[in-house]
């Protein structure tokens, strides 16, 4: 009889010191899959990156984006980086930006489109031209791909207005912000609750008002796609209000 106590109290004993090999074996397995994510996403496929993020969101209670350069909506929707935006742009509006009358550039809030007057507008005008159309569509084509807040802001020159229908700068570049918002929206099905309309008369001008030269940059759209930082310090600001 005491033999076999022995024997068992052995067996008992070999089992307890090999369990750690259990948890072993389920870190190695879940390393491999990490590595395995990881080496697929070398070359990133947004589709499938957006997949892996919402399928690890699930796992894990939060979508986390593993590359730094996108970010992740709170729907799982992958919000492109800046870059990948900005050659969008370009690709597709590659003609007008030969031409000068459109150009694609960065800043603190994201990437911006800046639209000339001459493409959209007559002088003292915010109708848009029948010219003008192709060169939205085209910008539309992009934007309603993309799951970013959009800002479109209308812009003059120094030189003031007075009109019956605009008494000043300030209602011009509304108007043509508003216009230009509008096509945008009912023709393509931008969404409206992403988009902003604002008008900033001449007090935001690209250059200084100094020369005719000058003075025709300043008048213009601009289209701002917001980028997923300014996005997300917002949305920080407001909750802590």
């Amino acid at each position: 009889m005491k033999s076999k106590r022995t024997r068992k109290s052995k067996n008992e004993n070999q089992s307890n010191t090999d369990r750690w090999l259990l948890t072993y074996a389920d870190l190695i397995t879940l390393l491999l899959g990490l590595f395995v994510i990881l080496y697929a996403m070398s070359q990133v496929d947004n589709t499938k990156y957006s997949k892996v993020v919402v399928a690890l969101g699930g796992m894990f209670g939060k979508a986390v984006p593993l590359g730094g350069s996108e970010s992740v909506l709170s729907g799982g929707e992958l919000m492109p980086d800046r870059m990948s935006i900005e050659r969008k742009l370009q690709g597709a509006l590659y003609q007008d930006l030969q031409s000068q009358l459109v150009s694609v550039s960065q800043d603190s809030r994201g990437v911006v489109v800046h639209l000339a007057e001459e493409l959209l507008f007559a002088s003292g005008s915010a109708t848009l031209k029948n010219t003008s159309m192709g060169s939205l569509d085209l910008l539309a084509s992009v934007l309603k791909t993309l799951p970013n807040e959009i800002r479109v802001e209308g812009h003059t020159d120094d030189v003031p207005i007075s009109t019956a229908m605009f008494p000043s700068n300030w209602h011009l570049s509304v108007g043509r912000a508003m216009n230009t918002g509008d096509y945008l929206m009912k023709r393509h099905g931008i969404d409206p609750e992403k988009v902003t309309i604002v008008g900033f008369s001449e007090y935001k001008p690209l250059v200084p008002n100094t020369t005719p030269e000058n003075k025709a940059k300043n008048r213009r759209v601009d289209i701002v796609i917001v980028s997923s930082e300014v996005l997300h310090n917002t949305k920080q600001a407001g909750e802590q209000q």
